[in-house]
């Protein structure tokens, strides 16, 4: 849903490309766009947000991301863009949905407890991407993505 109050765009596609190109899903014409500025992806029931390196970058409710999976009521910023996401499973509204369940939390995720590492294992070469994850091993070590998904917060 526009921020502007324009009409509501649609996500009929399971992948939307999103940027300057004529021939992206949904074409913003702005000098500030990328020509693929970010994908959105639903995915079981969700939606999620990708960055694909935008000089610009992408914010989900005023914070600048790589990716993010995507709730009712974010907002998402491109450029001079403003969108609010409104998810609706079954022709339900997402208002009356999260009332029916009233068990949405905020958790810091610094609180949040890592999972148990898997045991290393030795491997052939120097370095090897990780199964299911963005992680690396590197001989007896797993070393977490550099990138996060969220970029530091500008300090200006």
């Amino acid at each position: 849903m526009p921020l502007d109050g324009g009409r509501p765009l649609d996500l009929v596609k399971d992948l939307t490309l999103v940027g300057r190109q004529d021939d992206c899903d949904l074409q913003l014409d702005h000098k500030s766009v990328s020509k693929m500025h970010c994908v959105l992806v639903k995915a079981d029931g969700m939606l999620f947000l990708r960055d694909l390196g935008s000089t610009n970058g992408t914010r989900v409710n005023g914070q600048r991301v790589r990716r993010a999976a995507l709730m009712s009521e974010d907002q998402i910023t491109i450029a001079g863009y403003g969108y609010r996401v409104v998810v609706e499973k079954n022709g339900t509204p997402p208002r009356a949905q999260a009332a029916a369940f009233d068990c949405t939390i905020n958790v810091n995720a610094k609180e949040v407890p890592r999972p148990p590492q898997p045991a290393a294992r030795p491997i052939p070469h120097a370095a090897q991407r990780g199964n299911d994850d963005d992680s690396v091993v590197l001989g007896d070590a797993i070393l977490n993505n550099a990138l996060p998904d969220v970029y530091p917060e500008d300090r200006r």
